[in-house]
């Protein structure tokens, strides 16, 4: 299993590869329920990070699903 500093770094270059390919996808990153805290001092661990990384893997997943017809 991947260390925090490795799942880091991959949610580093993918949001990077959606800002800098998909902005119209970028711009809605914050309005993903898994950024939004429930509560005030939410626990971030590996576990948390490895599902938000799954999270915007599925999300960019979906928009290139549902864009490849209009390419």
């Amino acid at each position: 299993m991947k260390d925090l500093h490795n799942i880091l770094n991959e949610i580093t270059q993918l949001t990077t590869n959606i800002e800098t390919n998909y902005p119209e996808l970028y711009r809605s990153l914050d309005e993903n329920p898994i950024t939004l805290p429930v509560s005030k001092y939410p626990h971030i661990d590996k576990e948390v990070m490895q599902e938000y990384l799954e999270s915007l893997k599925l999300l960019l997943e979906h928009h290139l699903e549902k864009h490849k017809n209009i390419l």
